[in-house]
């Protein structure tokens, strides 16, 4: 069975913080989910000139890290 790939797609602003980026669950902040995802996916992000970037990830793996991610019931 062929696996489904995700781009997730990063947007910075000039000063290099995350401003925009796909598939963030509800909680964390842009940068808080790329960082996130930076941290887990090291060789899964590929830069792009004029502060752009994108995670090539399939789509399995981007729904595990959402629920680890997505915040708990208090």
């Amino acid at each position: 069975m062929d696996t489904a790939n995700v781009l997730i797609h990063v947007r910075f602003a000039p000063n290099g913080t995350v401003v925009e980026i796909g598939e963030r669950p509800a909680g964390p902040t842009p940068q808080e989910w790329f960082d996130f995802l930076a941290e887990r996916l090291e060789t899964a992000y590929q830069a792009f000139s004029g502060g752009r970037g994108i995670f090539r990830v399939s789509r399995e793996e981007i729904d595990k890290l959402k629920a680890e991610r997505a915040p708990t019931a208090a």
